[in-house]
């Protein structure tokens, strides 16, 4: 399976991820939702902003799942892996509140790709995660 990621360019994540700065990609979600289940070691990652063109890519290392979530499991979640998930400030964790799930991937491999445009019809325009067979299914021309 492929994957992609679509992430807030304000914060400059695929930036972080290319320099190696951040090497966890999480998602924080209220339900489970993709990719929740749906990845696993060895698949790859495609990165793209929103509004923009993917630009990078890497191998799934490994894959951590946590559910259940309280307050105090999220801030032991953001001890024991903040660095790696390069997390800016370890003592505001509003972005976590309200969330039962969370799913930690260790990116390998990272590598820019020559950008390229995806058509996301059927997704849904609020989607932030796809699951595709494989990539060049939802390539745009």
């Amino acid at each position: 399976m492929d994957h992609i990621a679509i992430m807030n360019k304000k914060l400059g994540l695929i930036d972080r991820i290319l320099s190696g700065r951040k090497k966890v990609e999480t998602r924080w979600y209220k339900n489970k939702i993709a990719p929740y289940n749906q990845i696993s070691a060895g698949e790859t990652v495609y990165f793209k902003d929103s509004g923009s063109l993917v630009r990078a890519k890497a191998r799934v290392a490994k894959v951590v799942q946590f559910d259940n979530l309280t307050p105090t499991k999220t801030k032991e979640i953001i001890s024991k892996y903040g660095q790696e998930i390069d997390v800016t400030d370890p003592t505001d964790l509003s972005w976590t509140l309200g969330k039962n799930f969370a799913i930690l991937i260790w990116l390998g491999d990272v590598k820019a790709v020559k950008p390229f445009q995806i058509n996301k019809t059927g997704y849904g325009t609020g989607c932030a995660w796809l699951v595709v067979k494989n990539v060049d299914i939802i390539k745009a021309d």
